[in-house]
């Protein structure tokens, strides 16, 4: 009885299908990363501290993180300016804005209506942002879960806080 070769399988070949299955199985796990970056970009931007509801007093209601805020910034001569919604919540928040419209009004200033955003945002500091960075940040808030609250808002300089909400007044 002959024995017959083995056929020989050439190692650019395994290389490619090991390249291949690598790829696959990093598919998640290269979107959680970006997810994961643009949570840990929310954070040390502290999004939380102007954004969710009760955090500008001290007692920020997590339940409704990111979801708009219930005080204001009055700048004299200017207006007051309420956080607005930062989740996917469709009647509320950024839910019909895409990620790029995201992307600008954090590094440029300037809403999808082409409204600039109020003096306070830091979106000269952000504009400093990479595009990956900005992209993460992005994709991370349209993953929050939605929330229903719509933050006052801007209100003209010779008119007054809706009832009950607060303001703090920044120095002009």
């Amino acid at each position: 009885m002959a024995i017959m070769p083995r056929p020989r399988r050439s190692r650019a070949g395994f290389r490619a299908a090991a390249l291949v299955l690598a790829l696959l199985a990093a598919g998640p796990a290269v979107a959680e990363s970006k997810l994961e970056r643009g949570k840990y970009l929310a954070t040390i931007m502290d999004c939380t501290g102007c954004h969710t509801p009760g955090a500008l007093i001290g007692k920020p209601e997590m339940a409704r993180y990111l979801g708009g805020a219930d005080v204001g910034f009055q700048v004299p001569t200017v207006g007051i300016f309420y956080p607005p919604n930062l989740t996917p919540d469709r009647e509320t928040g950024l839910g019909q804005w895409s990620e790029q419209e995201i992307i600008d009004a954090v590094r440029k200033g300037v809403r999808p209506d082409g409204r600039m955003l109020a003096p306070m945002m830091p979106y000269p500091s952000y504009g400093a942002m990479s595009d990956a960075d900005a992209a993460a940040l992005a994709a991370y808030l349209k993953s929050l879960p939605p929330v229903s609250h719509k933050a006052p808002g801007p209100v003209g300089p010779a008119e007054k806080a809706p009832a009950p909400y607060l303001t703090l007044v920044v120095p002009h």
